[in-house]
């Protein structure tokens, strides 16, 4: 997911150097959105794994 993150930054950069703001402002949305759904996942799956304890198969 991270990936995705940066690949939107970088098109986002790009689109900014050459000149394409409505482009670049749309990667950066894009990129931000899903950087926050990352970020809300990993947090999830910290909790959940706290509450689980040291179980192991």
């Amino acid at each position: 997911m991270l990936r995705w993150v940066l690949i939107f930054f970088v098109v986002a950069v790009i689109a900014a150097i050459l000149g394409f703001g409505g482009i670049a402002g749309a990667a950066a949305e894009i990129a931000k959105i899903i950087f926050f759904i990352f970020v809300v996942l990993f947090v999830i799956s910290l909790v959940v794994r706290l509450l689980q304890g040291n179980k192991r198969l």
